[in-house]
């Protein structure tokens, strides 16, 4: 089993680690500092206060790699629809794209069922780029849980959590799911193969489409914005309008909004990934984590005014830092 993680930063370089501990044959693709370090001195993982040094294929050419059976993109949303062309070199007749990334998925609507099957998300994939460029057909769903860092080019360090829940777009346990679940397991990871993997993607960014804009807003850390009345406030309005969303769309929540919001008060002092972007000067998942919903909001006809409220304010606040909005 060949499998190519395309976006080997924090997450991928993490999962690539694990894998590649395990003996599985896997690549990364990478760019920059953090790819030559790789290619000079091989991928260190610190965790759990050991530090382990792996080779590891490596390189920045799709071509230099050849078709795989699993291709595992987790780079951010944004990231990409500009390279699907370049991934063209690693998918063969048989191979599997798993979509790794933040967000609503691009392929959210695929074997859904009823009368929006089909329907494509401009907001996530602008010019169906994905939709055409992969095929619905090839993609695996995943829920990414864990979280880590590039501690510097070549290092990376777990911070917490292993799980990367799997599950096909129509809900069966297939083959390459359960076979994909197996390797994952035997790297030491959680890889649930689950049969209703939308309400584990609404779940989480139920948390993501409401923490991470209100703390590149105002620069509060989980714990502050979770429980400061006004931020809370602001966060559970838009957690409810994301439910009716959802629910519209036959999800099934499994906790209520403020069990969710006390969750992400328990985190404790954490810079949410898209205030961090902020700080960084880099690009933030707007379009994937708010915009989505949003526009799934006029999909099924449902009003989001605290949702557009905060979604025009960030997207301000990016063109003000000088990042694309």
């Amino acid at each position: 089993m060949k499998i190519c993680i395309f976006g080997a930063g924090a997450i991928g370089g993490y999962m690539g680690a694990k894998l590649a501990e395990a003996g599985a044959d896997v690549s990364l693709v990478a760019r920059g500092p953090h790819l030559a370090a790789m290619q000079a001195n091989g991928l260190t993982l610190i965790e759990d206060g050991q530090s382990t040094t792996l080779p590891i294929t490596a390189s920045d050419d799709p071509e230099e790699l050849g078709p795989q059976d699993y291709v595992i993109i987790t780079l951010k949303a944004h990231s990409v629809p500009p390279v699907v062309s370049r991934m063209q070199p690693l998918i063969g007749p048989e191979t599997t794209v798993v979509s790794g990334v933040n967000g609503v998925p691009w392929w959210y609507f695929h074997k859904i069922g009823g009368p929006l099957e089909g329907t494509r998300l401009r907001s996530v994939d602008p010019g169906d780029a994905q939709w055409e460029g992969f095929g619905p057909d090839r993609v695996l769903g995943c829920v990414v849980y864990p979280a880590a860092e590039v501690a510097e080019p070549g290092v990376i360090r777990h911070v917490e959590g292993n799980r990367f829940s799997l599950g096909e777009p129509d809900g069966s346990k297939s083959e390459r799911a359960l076979a994909l679940s197996k390797a994952l397991a035997a790297a030491g990871l959680k890889a649930p193969v689950r049969p209703r993997l939308r309400d584990e993607i609404w779940v989480k960014l139920w948390g993501n489409l409401s923490f991470n804009p209100i703390s590149a807003l105002t620069h509060a850390t989980l714990e502050v914005l979770c429980t400061d009345p006004g931020t809370r406030a602001v966060a559970r309005a838009m957690m409810l309008e994301a439910q009716t969303i959802a629910e519209k769309l036959g999800v099934k929540f499994p906790i209520d909004v403020e069990r969710r919001i006390d969750g992400g008060a328990a985190v404790g002092a954490h810079r949410t990934s898209m205030l961090q972007d902020l700080d960084a000067g880099r690009p933030m998942e707007i379009d994937a984590l708010v915009g989505s919903v949003q526009e799934l909001g006029r999909v099924t006809s449902t009003e989001t005014p605290t949702i557009d409220t905060v979604l025009a304010l960030i997207r301000l606040r990016a063109k003000s830092a000088g990042l694309p909005a």
